[in-house]
């Protein structure tokens, strides 16, 4: 189906959203545990979409959303974090991410999000 690559700070996070992934036929191109290694990782994999968290050391993923956004308006993010759309929206009313996910969330979740994303 689609290649992707995960940033979160969180390794176990990342395990379980790539396991979805995977599972929904997806291919998983590459993680990054921060924002700029995953702005660095978007640059190098031009994956058909990313997944983002927000909170993370370094760049934070608001920052990173903004960058790669910049660079490539075309590019397809759905943010994965615990805080919802209008908390991140409060902290910044520019984010402009495709989808937000609020964590926890179920398999199915993330899979029809994704399907919407980029049909």
């Amino acid at each position: 189906m689609a290649k992707c690559i995960i940033v979160d700070d969180s390794k176990f996070m990342r395990k379980i959203i790539s396991d979805i992934l995977i599972t929904g036929g997806h291919t998983v191109e590459g993680e990054a545990d921060n924002g700029q290694g995953g702005v660095d990782l978007y640059e190098k994999v031009k994956p058909d979409f990313l997944t983002m968290d927000i909170t993370m050391g370094g760049k934070d993923g608001i920052n990173a959303v903004k960058e790669i956004k910049s660079k490539y308006p075309q590019s397809k993010i759905i943010v994965i974090s615990a805080l919802n759309e209008n908390t991140i929206k409060m902290n910044d009313e520019k984010i402009n991410a495709d989808v937000f996910l609020t964590k926890p969330f179920n398999k199915e979740e993330l899979l029809t999000l994704v399907d919407k994303l980029l049909s």
